[in-house]
């Protein structure tokens, strides 16, 4: 009889401080008996390292050859000891990788184009619109783990006890939208919405329905300013009818984490988050909550909603083994045990055979995802190009400018041009 998950999980975590003491960088040091050396880095919680130093053991008993050394952090400090290991030119062998971050790794060249190891890596079953998020310049530089997508939450107990119907997702526009939070709040002890704003890829989707774009394949940006001024024009006016909570409190509630916001503390009937935030933000409220595609997908010249990669695999471009490391990164996409080991928890598996194959395994919440993904997936285009280099402080800009606006310190256009301004000095 094979050991619980639970069991072996629990095995896992006794032995990481020796995992830990293991690890190191690049492949230095490469035992004498022909073994290669490895290092494999990311970022999580205690029980992503737990399953995935589970997921390298069972990669290591079937290539005895190979050896893995795991290092992984936290998600702030990871991309501090990664940034130090570039400098240094010793980056782990195996990257785990943001779609933020992308660009400024293949644009110094520490990244390898993951074409010329074909022979190694096996892409066949990658879906397309996940795989298309990984190139650069005609290269392709990671693979998605799993993916995502930015969407609506909604309460459907709420909307039962306000006596309004679910809106019918696949024709909805911005101002039903906007309607519909504000009947919500009229008739009730709750909010029809927590305010939106703040979340880029929320403006991406936005941008994407006008055939805009946050930015455009060579980095610049890709819309204009009055295009940033409507969405936020929008949010403002959902809070001006009553339809959010107001100015001060959307602060204080966006400076929380999901576990506070409306919908988990069941103050509010809708929210934009993305799909693989649906379990905790379920757990935390109690009740069953439910995925809709977000408004005006129908309505505009493009849809908007797209894939984003949960994260995802990339090979040094100075390791000393670049067939093993794409070994071990087509263990980690296309191997049926490494996936029921590792589920949801680095989003849907990219890998459409494997998504089928363990979504009976996956919680009920799960469960509503991967159906959502297969729903919206044949009627997404393209997924955007990689953010360019420094794109990591937009989130900040956003949200301060859009509090300017938010308090009347600055017009929609005027935080709209302020924030091309800021962005395009921290990217040029």
């Amino acid at each position: 009889m094979r050991t619980s998950k639970s069991a072996r999980r629990r095995l896992v975590v006794a032995g990481l401080a020796l995992a830990l003491v293991a690890s190191g960088c690049g492949g230095d040091d490469e035992p004498d008996d022909g073994t290669v050396e490895l290092t494999f880095s990311w970022w999580g919680s205690d029980s992503r390292h737990a399953y995935t130093q589970e997921i390298i053991d069972l990669f290591m008993a079937e290539h005895s050859d190979i050896r893995i050394a795991a290092d992984f952090t936290d998600f702030d400090s990871y991309w501090d000891r990664l940034n130090t290991a570039a400098a240094g030119g010793n980056l782990p062998d195996i990257i785990t990788q943001e779609e933020r971050f992308l660009r400024e790794y293949v644009v110094n060249g520490q990244l390898l184009d993951l074409n010329s190891v074909s022979d190694a890596l096996d892409l066949s079953n990658i879906d397309p619109l996940a795989l298309a998020a990984g190139e650069v310049d005609g290269g392709l530089y990671t693979v998605a783990s799993g993916v995502n997508a930015f969407s609506v939450v909604v309460d459907p107990q709420i909307f039962d006890e306000a006596g309004v119907e679910l809106p019918d997702d696949t024709s909805w526009t911005w101002q039903d939208y906007l309607t519909i939070s504000q009947d919500i709040s009229g008739a009730g002890d709750f909010f029809g919405a927590q305010a939106f704003g703040t979340n880029e890829a929320g403006f991406n989707v936005y941008a994407r329905q006008r055939g805009e774009a946050l930015y455009n394949p060579d980095g610049s940006l890709g819309f204009t300013a009055q295009t940033l001024a409507e969405w936020w024009t929008l949010s403002l006016e959902q809070t001006a009818s009553g339809g959010t909570p107001s100015a001060s409190e959307t602060v204080e509630i966006g400076a929380t984490g999901p576990d506070q916001s409306l919908l988990a503390t069941n103050d509010g009937a809708m929210g934009f988050w993305w799909t693989n935030q649906l379990g905790a933000l379920s757990e935390a409220a109690g009740r069953d909550l439910q995925l809709l595609r977000q408004p005006g997908e129908s309505a505009g010249q493009r849809p908007g909603m797209y894939f984003k990669p949960a994260m995802s695999y990339s090979i040094s471009a100075h390791t000393d083994h670049p067939e093993e490391a794409a070994m071990f990164v087509d263990f980690l996409l296309n191997n049926v045990e490494a996936a029921e080991i590792m589920l949801h928890d680095r989003g849907l598996p990219a890998n459409l055979q494997l998504r089928e194959q363990i979504a009976p395994g996956l919680p009920e919440t799960e469960q509503q995802v991967s159906e959502f993904m297969t729903e919206i997936g044949s009627s997404l285009v393209d997924p955007p190009p990689a953010p360019p280099t420094g794109a990591g402080e937009t989130v900040s800009i956003m949200q301060r400018l859009y509090e300017e606006a938010l308090f009347d310190r600055l017009t929609p256009i005027e935080a709209a041009e302020q924030f091309m301004q800021e962005v395009e000095a921290a990217t040029g």
